[in-house]
């Protein structure tokens, strides 16, 4: 596999198909990763389960289109989760930053934002405004921790004042 760069950003791909197990996987992502030595890793549209290594503890965030504990664990990921929600008949979904940890969508909760279920929604409609909602709401996430506002106390995650 070679490196690309974009915007001066190193960027590698690692097709999920061309490893055997989830620790080769793992294995071939955080070799990679751990070269730049980053302050904070961001998963975006990432659906596989990564092992978590203790030196990311914390610095490993995602974002899960449902409000988290609802909607979420293995199989709830992109148009699952939509279909599930209305299937449900719930009136609110929306939006979860999280840490990661080592199980789909458990760990603790950085920002959430609610987004109406709307009369009439189908998976498409309903994934375009929880879409909208996670272009505001993961940057915000990212703000707060690159300015060390975020402080993780077990499952808590506080929020400290600018």
């Amino acid at each position: 596999m070679s490196t690309t760069e974009k915007a001066g950003i190193p960027a590698q791909a690692f097709p999920r198909k061309d490893y055997d197990s989830a620790d080769t996987f793992g294995t071939a992502i955080w070799d990679f990763v751990g070269e730049y030595k980053p302050d904070l890793i961001v998963l975006a549209g990432f659906m596989s389960l990564l092992p978590v290594i203790p030196k990311y503890d914390g610095r490993i965030m995602n974002v899960h289109p449902a409000l988290i504990p609802a909607f979420s664990g293995k199989g709830m990921y992109g148009h699952h989760v939509h279909q599930a929600v209305l299937d449900y008949g719930v009136k609110l979904t929306g939006v979860t930053v999280h840490f990661v940890d080592e199980e789909y969508d458990n760990g603790p909760i950085i920002l959430q934002s609610a987004v109406p279920v709307e009369e009439g929604d189908t998976a498409d409609t309903l994934a375009a405004r929880v879409q909208a909602e996670e272009r505001e709401v993961y940057p915000r996430a990212i703000q707060l921790f690159a300015e060390d506002r975020l402080k993780l106390e077990g499952r808590q995650v506080r929020i400290l004042p600018a």
